[in-house]
């Protein structure tokens, strides 16, 4: 077996293309996750029991079935029940926020609890309403705290988002596929997609490691 990467040369841009593609489809999968899963780790915290059972149901149904299942319902599924033809990039962004939410809201919830309870006493005892207590005073705390977590979620993603080349998005990993089909050639073309993924995957940790750094010189 030789590698020859000379018949791909001219189909690198293509798939470097697909770099673009996938950070736009991480950066909103995982914007969605976020709001998502600050929601639920809200209600997991509060006093409303309805509200508790509902997020500790949907993390569970979420953390305790495949990914690409909860992919492929959304994009074949949905529009069988609706009529709605929903697009492959649609569909990998809920699919992918749905999921994400679910561990997000488990991380923000540990974050909120390692919060010293001192400070929640006196911000009530001084009146402070709930959403001025969480919003000014422990949530900003909490994300110190699970900012590490956070950006192992944002790695995850990236890496995971190879999944959506299955319902036809043209992520790198598709893009790698097609050059593939037409060369007749696979191993090199994943080859370097292998290596694109790797390079984004070092560039957000490094990024993670930087921001973690400044936010304890602020301390």
């Amino acid at each position: 077996m030789t590698l020859d990467f000379s018949q791909i040369v001219p189909s690198i841009p293509f798939i470097l293309y697909g770099i673009w593609v996938t950070l736009k489809f991480v950066f909103v999968s995982a914007l969605v996750g976020f709001i998502l899963g600050t929601i639920l780790a809200l209600f997991k915290i509060g006093s409303f029991r309805t509200f508790r059972w509902f997020a500790d149901a949907y993390t569970s149904v979420f953390r305790g079935t495949p990914l690409i299942l909860q992919l492929m319902i959304i994009y074949f599924a949905v529009p069988q029940l609706t009529g709605y033809n929903i697009s492959a990039f649609l569909a990998g962004i809920l699919a992918f926020g749905l999921n994400s939410g679910a561990y997000i809201s488990e991380i923000i919830r540990a974050g909120i609890e390692a919060v010293d309870k001192g400070q929640l006493e006196a911000s009530m005892a001084l009146g402070v309403p709930y959403r001025s207590m969480m919003q000014d005073i422990i949530l900003p705390q909490a994300m110190k705290n699970i900012l590490p977590a956070l950006m192992n979620e944002f790695i995850t993603l990236t890496k995971e988002s190879a999944i959506i080349s299955t319902i036809g998005t043209l992520d790198i990993m598709r893009r790698a596929q097609i050059v593939g089909a037409d060369t007749y050639r696979y191993f090199e073309p994943f080859l370097v997609a292998g290596l694109i993924y790797y390079i984004m995957v070092i560039g957000l940790t490094l990024l993670g490691k930087a921001v973690e750094r400044r936010m304890k010189r602020s301390d």
